[in-house]
């Protein structure tokens, strides 16, 4: 976290803090920060160029099947190959 004090007109101590924060595939914050109690903040969002940043998605099955499925033999060569549509 970068910090950079400035003096305003009235005589306030301004800080700057940089924050690099990450949302999820609907746009929420991963992570909410810590902020300081009883303080007016502004804000400014840059947004990264997505070529920049390494997007990595973690899959997990639904709460409800999760732990209770058992795959009981082979479940990718039980059908010929073809049947995947599969470019070749």
């Amino acid at each position: 976290m970068e910090q950079q004090n400035d003096q305003t007109e009235k005589g306030k101590i301004m800080y700057a803090e940089k924050l690099i924060l990450e949302t999820d595939l609907s746009g929420k914050l991963k992570k909410v920060p810590k902020l300081p109690p009883n303080k007016q903040l502004e804000a400014i969002f840059i947004v990264i160029s997505e070529s920049t940043a390494t997007v990595a998605v973690l899959r997990t099955p639904h709460p409800d099947i999760a732990g209770k499925v058992i795959i009981k033999g082979d479940i990718i060569g039980s059908i010929p190959s073809s049947d995947w549509d599969l470019l070749q």
